[in-house]
């Protein structure tokens, strides 16, 4: 009779595949417990700054797992019914994604994704290859389980781990919130309620604890590993500054004193074009990233800037998530953050090699007004939400016929810089209620009626005192004048020794 894997063989055979796939010699920070834990089939929420290997939390229990799977198959010989094992990863960005699967099939790791950058007959077969049993990692967005087929080819796999990336979109209270991540206790049932972990750099206690409510767990029933979010090489800054030309100054000058890969971050398009013009006026080579580049050009750029050393890049929040460069010398926010967790994840992108690294930001009080502005649009009354819905239901072949500007015109008449309508859509998509594409051509389809959450009065006025609250956060952090790290930490309700 074949003896089941005990606990300590099981963490053996991590450490095992931490030093022959991953290269390193043994686990840091709360990696080991984390493992012990999830090879143990306990639920772990895990909350560790970025840079520290969130990643590895779930990458090696997988690889354990699978192997460990593989052989139970083995010694059913010639059973029927049984189904491979693996480890399903709801994560949710294609560019996180494809990178994370990029780095571990270069390892040697069975790993896939499944997401909309496949057309219709690679997804059709990497279908059958998941179904197959040829991957032991697979990542896909919640949103993939709306998908008939794919549910079908997850009855054919035995998931025996669930690891939520970037847990804090399951919460309202985070910064990102995705309405199909509220969906997780019902993907984790239809899975078989398996082993899960969640994992976040940045988590309120209030997000904390509705993470574990919306995986449909009593708090008893899951882990919390912290391991804090202080990053001693970090020298955090702020500089109060009266106009743009102060802040263009303020850029230069530490583009002179460092030279290695940089990031500024900018809130409006708009704003970090006229600072790429003035830049090169000055002779200052720089990579410009922002949501409006296609996704090929978006793609060649980062690659740029992952491979060749000492780009600075002038930046929209659009690019930072699954840039896993570890040499990042310094972070500059040219605009106030709408909110302190969106900030402490981008200054996160700075010296992950554990050298020292800077993060200025620039504050002008009228950055304020903007991220105010910003604010209004990205909470749009019910009236809106009914108006544009009306429009898409009945007027949907004149939309894709005549395209966005046409849109914009008939539902925002001459408020040309009204941003209000990119949010509904965006909303709409994440909730399921319309289909297809805006870009490079509208090929919309209302698929679902408009749910109450984004027509109810009072859910809309919670979500924008939620947001306000943020955004005032973020002003007393800029005109804190103690410790800032002590400031953040507190906020998150850690404490600081200094």
């Amino acid at each position: 009779m074949n003896r089941q894997p005990d606990a300590s063989d099981s963490f053996q055979t991590a450490k095992r595949v931490l030093k022959e796939t991953f290269g390193y010699d043994d686990f840091r920070s709360h990696q080991a417990e984390i493992v012990k834990a999830v090879l143990a089939s306990e639920n772990c929420q895990v909350i560790m700054p970025t840079g520290m290997g969130k990643s590895l939390c779930f990458q090696v229990p997988a690889i354990v797992l699978a192997q460990q799977h593989r052989v139970a198959d083995q010694q059913l010989s010639d059973s029927t019914g049984h189904r491979p094992g693996m480890t399903l990863v709801l994560s949710p960005l294609i560019a996180l994604m494809k990178d994370q699967v990029d780095a571990l099939v270069a390892k040697g790791v069975r790993a896939t994704f499944v997401n909309s950058s496949l057309k219709r007959h690679e997804r059709l077969e990497r279908y059958q290859q998941i179904a197959d049993g040829m991957f032991d990692i697979v990542y896909v967005a919640p949103e993939r389980f709306r998908k008939p087929d794919f549910c079908e080819i997850m009855t054919k796999r035995s998931v025996l781990l669930l690891a939520i990336d970037e847990a804090h979109c399951i919460s309202e209270w985070g910064h990102d919130f995705r309405p199909d991540y509220t969906r997780v206790d019902e993907i984790r049932e239809e899975l078989g309620n398996p082993t899960t972990i969640a994992l976040t750099a940045t988590a309120t206690p209030a997000v904390q604890k509705d993470i574990v409510k919306q995986l449909g767990l009593a708090d008893d029933e899951m882990r919390l590993f912290h391991a804090g979010i202080d990053r001693p090489n970090l020298s955090l800054n702020v500089k109060h500054v009266w106009d743009d030309d102060e802040k263009l100054t303020a850029i230069i000058d530490i583009r002179q004193r460092i030279a290695g890969s940089s990031i500024v971050y900018f809130t409006l398009i708009r704003k970090l074009r006229e600072f790429s013009d003035k830049l090169w006026a000055e002779n200052i080579p720089h990579l410009v990233y922002h949501g409006d580049l296609d996704r090929v050009r978006r793609r060649e750029l980062q690659e740029s800037f992952m491979t060749e050393p000492g780009h600075l890049v002038l930046a929209t929040n659009a690019f930072g998530m699954g840039v896993d460069k570890e040499d990042i010398r310094f972070v500059m926010h040219c605009d106030l953050p709408n909110s302190l967790e969106s900030y402490y994840q981008e200054i996160g992108r700075a010296g992950r090699d554990g050298k020292d690294s800077e993060c200025v930001l620039l504050y002008d009080q009228r950055d304020l007004a903007t991220q105010m502005e910003f604010m209004k649009w990205s909470n749009p009354d019910a009236e809106f939400y009914h108006r544009v819905f009306d429009f898409l239901k009945n007027e949907i072949e004149q939309v894709n016929a005549f395209g966005m500007d046409w849109l914009r015109e008939r539902i925002l008449h001459k408020q040309k810089h009204d941003r209000r309508l990119e949010t509904v859509l965006s909303m709409l998509f994440r909730w399921g209620v319309i289909e297809g594409s805006t870009s490079p051509d509208m090929d919309l389809a209302v698929v679902e009626e408009l749910p109450p959450q984004l027509c109810d009065a009072a859910t809309i006025d919670a979500k924008l005192k939620r947001d306000q609250t943020k955004l005032l956060t973020m002003v007393q952090y800029v005109n804190h004048e103690g410790d800032r790290k002590a400031f953040i930490h507190d906020y998150f309700g850690l404490g600081y020794e200094g």
